[in-house]
């Protein structure tokens, strides 16, 4: 859950998430719409998918017991090699260097290592002076002060380098260029793309909702159903489901913004004329009761839904 969200939102989600699976065992047998709607709101849904299965691989491959060499926890999905060597020098106490976010940046403005660290020979630049740092002994301690030191001190915006243990030996707070460093990811204009929703509601109050493919945006979660804009939700309603519709309310459109893209939603707001009674594929299809609250829901569509039910829209 660290990976790419912040500890003060991550808290409130960890205490429920293992309230709801205390044990790997129960993580495994739960069915992943479980999973993902323990993990709504926390985005990059691709992690929570991958706990799921790494959890299963666990119960099914070692016994449900954690794995204890660098190569069998990452070949556990969605570990890489930091997140891997992290865990078994913490865990563990055995000698694994860790290049995290915060250790690359107290690394980087250390040694005044330029260039993005994204980039393939500045990674592996500092991923040599990272297993050259690793001490032998207490290398838990190492790692975690390591981590806290970027995460608490090296920060990315006014590092606190009257704080610094290392600040003497430091090369970019040497020549005044602590910002220099890490030097950020080339920017480009973000791509924009535009989709309408189809917010379908019956006479009963229930919202059609379609699951989203594993792979791609909101992978595996519940979402409504998208359309191209100049596609004619009214008649998509009569040829897809049977359906004769009318529309209601004409909804603002609203910004999501993705790591590589914008994505524009224009909701379209529609009631079904007759009671929806047709026959779904309960795996792909369903008509969701908003008060229920037991789907695993993209987060922009969960607000959505959630202004419908209170005439916020």
């Amino acid at each position: 859950m660290l990976q790419q969200t912040q500890v003060a939102t991550v808290i409130p989600y960890y205490q429920r998430f293992l309230d709801a699976f205390p044990s790997v065992e129960q993580l495994a047998q739960a069915p992943e719409d479980q999973v993902l709607r323990h993990w709504a709101g926390l985005g990059y849904y691709a992690r929570a998918r991958n706990l799921h299965r790494a959890a299963r691989q666990i119960v099914e491959h070692h016994q449900g017991r954690f794995p204890e060499t660098l190569e069998e926890v990452m070949a556990l999905p969605g570990i890489g090699r930091s997140t891997a060597g992290a865990i078994l020098s913490l865990a563990l106490g055995q000698r694994h260097p860790i290049l995290d976010g915060n250790v690359k940046r107290v690394l980087a403005r250390h040694f005044a290592i330029d260039g993005w660290p994204g980039r393939t020979e500045v990674a592996r630049r500092l991923w040599a002076l990272s297993d050259e740092l690793t001490p032998q002994q207490q290398v838990a301690d190492y790692n975690q002060a390591m981590m806290d030191l970027g995460a608490t001190v090296c920060l990315r915006r006014n590092p606190l380098c009257d704080r610094c243990p290392v600040a003497q030996s430091c090369a970019a707070h040497a020549a005044g260029r602590e910002h220099h460093y890490p030097t950020p990811k080339p920017r480009r204009a973000l791509p924009e793309r535009s989709l309408q929703l189809v917010v379908l509601q019956d006479k009963n109050g229930r919202i059609l909702l379609e699951k989203r493919p594993p792979a791609g945006i909101w992978g595996g979660l519940w979402s409504l159903p998208e359309l191209a804009l100049k596609e004619d939700a009214l008649d998509w309603c009569r040829r897809k489901l049977g359906l004769h519709a009318r529309a209601t309310t004409e909804l603002p459109r609203r910004r999501h913004d993705f790591t590589h893209f914008r994505l524009w939603l224009h909701p379209r707001l529609l009631l079904a004329e007759k009671p929806a009674e047709m026959v779904l594929d309960g795996d792909r299809w369903v008509w969701y009761n908003p008060k229920q609250q037991d789907r695993g829901l993209a987060a922009p569509v969960a607000a959505l839904l959630k202004e419908i039910q209170t005439g916020e829209s």
